[in-house]
């Protein structure tokens, strides 16, 4: 779901070098902690951004070992600066699904909702802009939009049609969480990203 099999010619070819010697210098051991992962995307501890890195380095530590190693790095990078809608949308349901059982209830829903609202200081809007959401209208908005069956929770699969369907989805759920000016200069050089998005 996160690009890895997609990248592995990439990261064999050796135009991974550069990263990886900038990936060791940040952590030489070769395993990426938590701490070390908000520091390269230059995220502050008790910000409503750490909490919601917490949910994605969770949802990247494939092995469930609490680091992350220059594959799962790599993968993460892939996806969050250029992975394709479908792509983000099913990683974005794995850091929602914090009980790993395909499935989010309004509870799980609720509390990533929350985490994003303060992240976007709450101006959340409807489509034309001319009112203010509270958390509790955006978990409806969502469910309304995506929840096809009506029962309460909504699956993998209704989550990411639904919100292929939704432009107002997709604007909630973008966010500009950006890596630090080494991994920014790398991806430039490598035109994996436009200056201007840096």
């Amino acid at each position: 779901w996160c690009g890895v099999f997609s990248w592995s010619s990439w990261i064999q070819d050796g135009s991974e070098s550069d990263l990886y010697k900038s990936f060791i210098m940040e952590c030489p051991s070769g395993s990426l902690y938590l701490h070390e992962f908000k520091r390269m995307f230059g995220v502050q501890a008790g910000t409503p951004e750490s909490e919601y890195m917490d949910n994605i380095f969770r949802a990247f530590d494939m092995n469930h070992d609490n680091t992350m190693d220059f594959i799962e790095y790599v993968a993460a990078l892939n996806l969050v600066l250029r992975g394709k809608l479908e792509d983000k949308l099913r990683w974005s349901f794995k850091v929602f699904d914090s009980d790993d059982n395909g499935r989010l209830d309004r509870r799980e829903l609720r509390k990533i909702v929350r985490i994003i609202y303060k992240i976007k200081k709450g101006s959340v809007s409807n489509e034309t802009g001319t009112e203010n959401l509270t958390v509790d209208q955006v978990c409806d908005r969502i469910f309304n939009e995506v929840d096809v069956n009506s029962d309460g929770q909504i699956t993998l699969e209704e989550f990411v049609e639904g919100a292929q369907r939704s432009t107002w989805v997709q604007n909630f759920l973008r966010l500009d969480v950006n890596p630090s000016p080494w991994v920014h200069k790398y991806l430039c050089d490598r035109k994996l990203l436009s200056p201007k998005d840096s």
